[in-house]
């Protein structure tokens, strides 16, 4: 007889991972993209600095502002169904008692198997309520504090990812020169970043890594490719 307990490691910041790759690829992309643009119309290191670090504090703050947003708007969302749930419990049971009795039919279950379980729910109003909340409406109670840690963290991931593009305007004065190194170390930013999100999220890293680098490139490439047809 095995005696070994068996543990089980599951990755549960899969929100806080999901706010860090929305703030980083966004703030790769984007700052890249505007420096690479504005590099095709030929114009000096220095604007190219002055209008990615204006880029960079307008995204980071409208991104900061759509994760507080959705956060919020997660929390309003499960305490408007929560309390339609109680309502419900008390004045349609059977209704409810008979949506319990669907959820476990949809596994195969009959009522030898889940009658009791009813029984019990219908005797445990709260039990009952985050039942169907769980498995009817598949919501899990958001944390209430998550909009304030949402915002921070989608908006301080777009400035570090904002940053990176800009270092070679920072350093070199030759904007011919600062391009392809932009270019170089924005690329790579971008897979290194794609293969550690697919590490976390499960996703096969290197498809992961070829598939952000490859998006991130088209967009700065897109950018470039009009700023030079324009000027």
């Amino acid at each position: 007889m095995d005696t070994h307990l068996h543990h089980e490691r599951h990755f549960l910041a899969n929100q806080s991972v999901r706010d860090v790759v929305i703030g980083m690829a966004d703030g790769l992309t984007v700052p890249f993209a505007l420096a690479a643009g504005i590099s095709g119309a030929a114009v000096g290191t220095h604007l190219v600095v002055a209008a990615g670090v204006a880029e960079i504090a307008a995204g980071s703050i409208a991104m900061a502002l759509g994760g507080y947003l959705a956060a919020r708007s997660d929390v309003e969302h499960y305490a408007s169904e929560l309390e339609r749930e109680e309502r419900e419990i008390v004045e349609k049971p059977d209704a409810e008692e008979a949506e319990v009795a669907e959820i476990f039919r949809q596994y195969g279950l009959g009522e030898e198997h889940y009658g009791s379980l009813i029984k019990g729910l219908r005797q445990r109003p709260r039990a009952w309520r985050d039942f169907m909340m769980r498995f009817e409406l598949g919501l899990e109670a958001p944390d209430p504090r998550r909009a304030s840690r949402s915002a921070l963290t989608i908006g301080a991931s777009y400035v570090l990812g904002g940053a990176v593009p800009l270092i070679p305007y920072i350093l070199l004065d030759d904007i011919g020169r600062a391009l392809p190194w932009s270019a170089s170390v924005t690329i790579a930013a971008l897979a290194v970043f794609g293969f550690v999100k697919g590490r976390f999220t499960g996703a096969a890293p290197v498809r992961s890594a070829v598939q952000t680098a490859a998006i991130g490139g088209a967009a700065a490439l897109a950018a470039f490719l009009l700023a030079r047809a324009v000027s």
